[in-house]
């Protein structure tokens, strides 16, 4: 029988997966019949996973071939649903076709009527404009320039406001966001060429306004004492993991090191889960033409190392864009990690290289999982012979989870930005670090929580600078798969209660 705290622990899990998932379906309603499709693909993605770890958490067990059955019927799911909300979208693109049909006829019986109007707002909007001008800081010949690009049929400008060394207007959005930001932008790049660039972002009252600032505020590339940090940090990283290895192996090869060849094959693959990951984030960021900084590798005396600090220096062009590349990163490395982890598995036997404590099993539910379906009853011997690449596969996963925690310019971080908004992802960030905080003092002999949140605290909190169009937001099946990462971040660093491990035969 489940003790109190575990049935309450439990109650709350099954809980917060009905918020969210309700929290999902409230948010895809208002977009009708294509909102509900993507939030039942937003369900179907995730429902594997919450099967099987339900399944577990109750004692019924789900071998490898089982896991993967429910995948391919999930995928095949999420494909149709795909096709479905394809042909849900054209039908819709067809009616808004039709309606615009019928806006322009009507709109071309009452243009008399309107001239009159839109002939004083445009008189009232240069009165304002002249009276701003005095103050923008942009040059008066760009500002009539840049003053030009509006029109009704994108965004009608009513109002000019000094901002740092550019400008904000305000006005009515007439269009998609996307389509009127693309529009726009070219509008201004025939006009002063590659001088400033367009923000089309949300006032503090919800509303959509347009910023531009001059090009010289773009992010810099790094300097050369930026870049030689960067190389201090792989060159620490790389002693950091190899120290790592060698505890690992029971010696410290700092001290022995005549013995480096037996610590390489344990630091080589954690080398190459860091290298997927910043691979993940480069590919990505050059199909979207984006340029990334060297990587700052952040060294870990406890686990190798924590991943890397990667900056941005151009800007993005879309939320959607910022999603692909922080989840590419945590993504490749995570898939790498998870094959290593699960290879180690099916290849740890009696005599393998490593002995672990069973408890050691206990401390993450998707590796506790993966290693009761895998091994079966050997994970209830008080030490379990395990493949090396079970504990490479367990760092990878642990790297990829910490990078994945929803706090500033983490990978989760940016996730959260990208797919719900500036506002959640500071409340998240808020969240993580008091989190971090009260594991920090309850546990007190793992210096990980407190090492983490230091690195959050003082070089990670802030948020990434808005896009170029902030207002755009992914689609559902990116946000679909942001949760699913989350997910899975917290499967991996959250552990399993030592009561339901012993029922579920993990442990001594």
């Amino acid at each position: 029988m489940f003790t109190a705290s575990e049935s309450t622990a439990t109650l709350l899990i099954i809980l917060l997966a009905a918020g969210i998932l309700a929290w999902g379906f409230y948010r895809a309603r208002p977009f009708g019949k294509l909102g509900i499709i993507a939030w039942l693909q937003s369900v179907v993605l995730m429902a594997p996973w919450l099967l099987f770890f339900g399944l577990f958490a109750a004692g019924i067990y789900i071998n490898l071939v089982g896991i993967l059955f429910l995948i391919v019927i999930s995928a095949g799911f999420y494909i149709f649903l795909g096709k479905r909300l394809r042909a849900a979208g054209q039908d819709v693109a067809v009616r808004e076709r039709l309606e615009k049909m019928l806006a322009a006829n009507q709109e071309s019986n009452s243009t008399e009527s309107n001239t009159s109007e839109a002939a004083s707002v445009a008189q009232t909007t240069e009165t304002k404009n002249r009276v701003a001008q005095e103050v923008v800081p942009i040059p008066e010949e760009d500002l009539k320039s840049i003053q030009g690009i509006f029109g009704i049929d994108t965004f009608f400008a009513t109002e000019t406001i000094p901002y740092q060394e550019g400008a904000i207007f305000k006005g009515n959005l007439r269009g998609e966001p996307e389509a009127v930001h693309t529009r726009l932008s070219a509008s201004l790049h025939g006009r002063l060429g590659d001088r400033y660039r367009l923000f089309l972002v949300e006032n503090p009252e919800g509303k959509p306004v347009v910023v531009v600032l001059p090009s010289s505020n773009d992010p810099k590339p790094a300097t050369i004492p930026q870049k030689i940090l960067t190389v201090i940090l792989l060159l620490t990283t790389i002693a950091t993991t190899l120290e790592t290895a060698g505890f690992l192996l029971n010696f410290d090869v700092f001290n022995n090191f005549n013995r480096l060849s037996e610590v390489l094959p344990i630091a080589f693959g954690i080398w190459t889960v860091l290298a997927t990951h910043e691979l993940g984030h480069w590919f990505m960021a050059q199909r979207h033409q984006v340029k990334l900084s060297f990587p700052f590798f952040i060294p870990s005396g406890q686990i190798g190392s924590f991943g890397a600090i990667t900056r941005f220096e151009s800007l993005l062009a879309s939320r959607t864009v910022l999603f692909d590349i922080s989840l590419a990163g945590p993504a490749a490395g995570g898939i790498v990690s998870l094959l290593l982890l699960i290879t180690g598995l099916l290849l740890s036997h009696q005599g393998s290289q490593f002995q672990l404590p069973s408890q050691f099993f206990q401390g993450s539910i998707l590796v506790g999982t993966l290693a009761r379906v895998v091994l079966g009853s050997a994970v209830h011997n008080t030490l379990v012979d395990v493949h090396p690449l079970t504990i490479i596969g367990w760092l990878g996963l642990v790297i990829t989870a910490l990078n994945l925690m929803p706090a500033g310019q983490l990978d989760g971080g940016r996730i959260v930005q990208a797919i719900y908004g500036r506002k959640i992802a500071q409340r998240t960030t808020i969240a993580t670090l008091i989190v971090l905080g009260i594991l920090s003092i309850a546990n007190p002999a793992n210096p990980i929580t407190l090492y983490w949140a230091i690195v959050i605290l003082f070089l990670q909190r802030g948020l990434e600078r808005p896009s170029l169009n902030e207002i755009t937001e992914p689609d559902d099946a990116r946000a679909a798969l942001g949760l699913l990462a989350l997910f899975l971040m917290i499967a991996t660093l959250i552990p399993l209660a030592p009561g339901l491990a012993g029922r579920l035969g993990i442990g001594g």
